[in-house]
């Protein structure tokens, strides 16, 4: 009789450990941190049509340059897919507006020993479903587009160069404007 209470008495802790365990995976599956679930853009839009950027800077291929990063992270990072202009929910416009190139410090001989490169450019994310502006960016020129900023550093002096500093900068600038096409929280 013994061995028989000791077996009914074993099975009801392994029932109540095996509900305990589900009640405990239950609550921790429905509870989060607060983050949307199926990621932070928005369902509705599945294509985005991302036309090579305008500038009026007489610096060779950098739009282009920033054009196919721009399309390189949507096409790593979000669940949208670029799309020709007919067919495309969202279009994705951008004009380069600035290229600086600044001194932040010399030799007492006046040699440059590091300098910072820097890019704006004015971006346009428009819904072509319903003709409506989609806005992401905190920084407003206007009413209608958007300003980012980039910048990178570079020291010629130890070996590092213009060419690297801007892609640094150009990849930096489209991971930004990426991080505004997500839906705000």
């Amino acid at each position: 009789m013994m061995v028989g209470q000791l077996d009914t008495s074993i099975s009801i802790i392994r029932s109540r450990t095996v509900c305990f365990l589900c009640l405990f995976s239950l609550l921790c599956g429905h509870s989060g941190c607060g983050y949307m679930i199926g990621g932070p853009y928005d369902p509705e839009i599945r294509t985005v049509h991302v036309p090579i950027f305008t500038s009026d800077l007489f610096r060779r291929d950098v739009h282009i340059e920033l054009t196919e990063a721009v399309q390189k992270e949507i096409q790593t990072r979000t669940p949208f897919r670029l799309s020709s202009a007919d067919n495309a929910d969202t279009r994705l416009t951008g004009k380069l507006i600035e290229i600086r190139k600044d001194v932040l410090g010399e030799t007492r001989f006046d040699d440059v020993r590091q300098l910072q490169l820097s890019f704006a450019v004015e971006i346009l994310w428009e819904d072509l479903r319903g003709g409506q502006l989609i806005t992401r960016s905190s920084v407003p020129i206007d009413q209608k587009t958007h300003q980012l900023l980039s910048q990178a550093n570079f020291a010629p002096e130890i070996g590092q160069s213009y060419a690297t500093a801007k892609q640094e900068a150009i990849t930096q600038l489209a991971r930004r404007i990426v991080d505004k096409m997500e839906t705000p929280w």
